[in-house]
């Protein structure tokens, strides 16, 4: 395989469908999050239902302008990160497969947490006048105002734990599952093959850190409705299993897998075919971004 293709600078191929899926994060943060003692939502149904019918089809939105802002940024990183961590490693196996997702997780760190920060607190903010904040901007710069840089960096640590592995496990099971398919340029069914393995290799790296997800969501909102509780993020992880079990680490998971379906099928798919379409009909075997077992 040669490994001397340019590394891809995609830069937002997520955006397409996250207009439309953006709701499914906002259901997750309010199940992640909601008090133990007065519960707001039954499950993943009624906490649509409810949003519906207190904030409007509006509500579900909310926290958009966080996702679009960095969205750009995180994915030209991402998938330039690892095609290029990928070629120094020197050879295109799973477990370097793995590394370079890993890095490229990792890397990203630095725009994701504060994203998702500024994404969680619009997300739990009231509707209205009373609201605290104006927009991602705002939010960011009141934190940093009243917090300094290490507010702004709230969960860095979870949010490391939870991306350097799941982008592994993201680019290790696409990575898989193309060739297990056969993805060959030019057959009827490659489109739906990568949209496949998009959508399942997304699920699989939800799943493979979901528990972390949901205690870095619980410290970006600790202090928002009351006086912060947590001291850290074992500390998070004690109190949240003593008072609810481990169910607690679950909370959300049916949305954010409904979410990651259609999102990474979308991301995975769009890369590999615009990436065939750049390289031309001489186009040799795949990058190391986008490992395929033939010339895609």
């Amino acid at each position: 395989m040669n490994t001397e293709t340019p590394a891809p600078c995609l830069c937002c191929p997520r955006s397409v469908a996250l207009a439309v899926i953006v709701g499914g994060q906002l259901l997750g943060v309010r199940l992640q999050v909601q008090s133990t003692e007065k519960p707001r939502y039954r499950g993943t149904l009624h906490c649509f239902q409810t949003i519906l019918k207190q904030e409007s089809v509006l509500g579900l939105y909310k926290g958009l302008g966080s996702p679009l802002m960095g969205l750009t940024f995180i994915n030209a990183l991402v998938f330039g990160v690892q095609g290029n961590t990928l070629r120094a490693l020197g050879q295109d196996t799973p477990l370097n497969q793995f590394l370079a997702g890993a890095a490229a997780g990792a890397i990203q760190c630095v725009i994701c947490c504060p994203m998702e920060l500024a994404k969680t607190r619009l997300q739990l903010q009231g509707a209205g006048p009373a609201r605290t904040y104006k927009g991602s901007l705002d939010c960011l710069a009141q934190i940093y105002r009243r917090e300094g840089l290490r507010g702004v960096n709230r969960g860095m640590a979870s949010t490391l734990l939870r991306e350097t592995p799941s982008f592994g496990v993201y680019f290790l099971a696409y990575d898989v599952l193309t060739r297990a398919l056969g993805c060959e340029p030019g057959e009827s069914l490659l489109v739906p093959k990568l949209l496949l393995a998009g959508g399942v290799s997304g699920m699989a790296s939800w799943l493979s850190t979901y528990p972390v997800d949901v205690v870095k969501s619980r410290l970006q909102a600790d202090g928002v409705r009351g006086a912060p509780r947590y001291h850290g993020m074992l500390d998070c992880a004690r109190q949240s299993y003593q008072a609810e079990g481990w169910r607690v680490f679950t909370r959300g998971l049916a949305s954010t897998l409904l979410r990651a379906f259609p999102v990474n099928a979308a991301t995975f798919a769009t890369v590999t075919v615009v990436l065939s379409y750049a390289r031309g009909p001489e186009a040799t075997p795949a990058g190391p971004a986008l490992a395929q077992p033939s010339s895609l």
